[in-house]
């Protein structure tokens, strides 16, 4: 396949995604290349980098879902963007195979480096009816048509008079008890108790949030003694955790769950919103190439955040991020290496644009290494807990330094300027609790207008009724039977 002659001849570094690390990498490297004669080039099936710690946020109708992504056009102006897929590499032969999002023909594209920077994707089980049924946080689309969700449905509930099929629709679940669904349904049963108080016909008693964790604590970044405190925080507000506990089946709407590691039979109900947050995994796509896979899924790379094979080094071949197995001197996950977090990966992503840079001119390269500072969640308005240095937070103090810190590690002055003024719109006037409906099926109204309606049937013609003193008039066939019985009588 010969290379597309839209796309530059230039010496390549290809960026595969677009994510955390795709957009720090291009973006401070995509000068630099382009003054020696190169170019950057990014690939990614979207035109933005979701900040994924604000999705609860946008879920809760606290920021805009626009301000919490960055616009790869806009701010990576000197990086040729090709919006599609990696769906191979062949690294002895420097080439990538990309398909168009469009669904255009596959082509192959050369490069001189590459970067594997393709995340994370939602980490799911084969349990029945959560494909059907269940949704995630891992996008900012899904953040949105979940706000959508929970507003229509308290909605929804207020007008419908069956019990059951009213309760099914004010039951909320929540499977993952690490930060993104504490936080996610922490927010969510924020949003929804400010909308049943602008709503006389449904009670605040009849909202039910249900939060499944397998494990028998929550949120491992934080201390025990702070996991049991978000624990009786959440149970304060009336939200049920339970610890120790699986989900076993979501089909039709209902839930069953099970107890661990017994599995016997827990609950049982139906609700119409069933949330999965537990867990990501390095993205598939890598088990497309031709670079080592560790047993957790990702690549293999050493502290400089070069992919490193059997044989050491593999020339002009690197990555970080979530789908990288990048060593953590400091104490990481089990195995040493990184937690797949935002803090780390945008950190990686500066320290590899510099170590690249630096292999161009056979200078010295600095490994990573960063020390958790510590870590951070919002639980809502003025709630959250935090863990800073060694300095336990939570309540309103945590909730401060939630914010504090997030709006510094958002991406690009611009969006950080918009973020802050949501924050401090809705601080005077509130969430944002407008539904957008038919997010789906934009064109709804348009085709109801512009189809005829279909023209009444015509009604059957009347026939007069007789007079009820005429006796009805004999059909000729019964009077030639009448006739023939008087002849044979005569």
């Amino acid at each position: 396949m010969a290379i597309t002659p839209t796309f530059s001849a230039r010496p390549r570094v290809l960026v595969v995604g677009g994510g955390y690390v795709g957009l720090y990498t291009a973006f401070n490297l995509q000068k630099k290349i382009a003054k020696f004669g190169g170019i950057v080039t990014l690939v990614d099936p979207l035109p933005y980098m979701t900040y994924q710690p604000f999705l609860p946020e946008v879920a809760g109708g606290n920021i805009e879902a626009r301000h919490a992504v960055v616009s790869h056009r806009k701010h990576l102006k000197e990086t040729e963007l090709i919006q599609g897929s990696v769906t191979s590499i062949d690294h002895e032969n420097r080439t990538a195979v990309i398909a168009p999002v469009d669904g255009g023909a596959p082509f192959e594209l050369p490069y001189h480096d590459v970067v594997m920077a393709a995340g994370a994707v939602t980490r799911t089980f084969p349990i029945k009816g959560l494909a059907e049924s269940g949704i995630g946080l891992k996008t900012i689309e899904e953040a949105v048509a979940l706000r959508n969700q929970v507003l229509s449905l308290i909605e929804q509930a207020s007008t419908e008079t069956d019990p059951a099929v009213r309760a099914r629709a004010l039951t909320f679940v929540v499977v993952g008890g690490g930060f993104a669904g504490i936080e996610t349904i922490a927010e969510l049963e924020d949003m929804a108790r400010a909308a049943v108080k602008l709503n006389n016909r449904v009670e605040q008693s009849e909202l039910r949030f249900v939060l499944v964790e397998a494990m028998g604590r929550i949120m491992p970044e934080v201390t025990e003694k702070q996991a049991l405190w978000v624990v009786d925080h959440l149970r304060s507000r009336g939200m049920e955790v339970l610890l120790n506990t699986s989900l076993d089946n979501a089909e039709g709407k209902g839930i069953k769950l099970i107890n661990l590691p017994d599995k016997s039979v827990a609950q049982e109900f139906d609700a119409d919103t069933l949330i999965w947050t537990a867990g990501v995994m390095a993205n598939p796509m890598v088990r497309s190439t031709d670079f080592p896979i560790e047993p957790r899924g990702r690549v293999s790379v050493n502290a400089n955040l070069q992919i490193t094979g059997e044989f050491g080094v593999i020339p002009n071949a690197w990555a970080a991020g979530d789908v990288a197995a990048v060593p953590d001197v400091t104490g990481g996950l089990p195995d040493g290496t990184c937690v797949p977090n935002a803090q780390h990966a945008l950190r990686q992503a500066k320290r590899l644009a510099k170590n690249l840079w630096a292999s161009r001119f056979n200078k010295p390269m600095k490994g990573y290494k960063h020390k958790n500072l510590g870590a951070v969640a919002g639980f809502g308005e003025w709630k959250g807990v935090a863990k800073i240095m060694g300095i336990q937070l939570k309540g309103p103090l945590a909730w401060v330094a939630h914010r504090g810190y997030h709006g510094l590690a958002m991406p690009t002055v611009e969006r950080k300027f918009r973020v802050i003024m949501d924050w401090f719109v809705a601080m005077f006037a509130g969430r944002d609790l407008a539904q957008l409906e038919f997010l789906d099926n934009p064109r709804k109204a348009f085709v109801t207008a512009a189809t005829p309606a279909p023209k009444p049937a015509a009604k059957p013609a009347e026939v007069p009724a007789a007079p009820a003193s005429e006796a009805p008039a004999a059909k000729p066939a019964e009077a030639k039977v009448e006739k023939k019985e008087e002849a044979t009588a005569e």
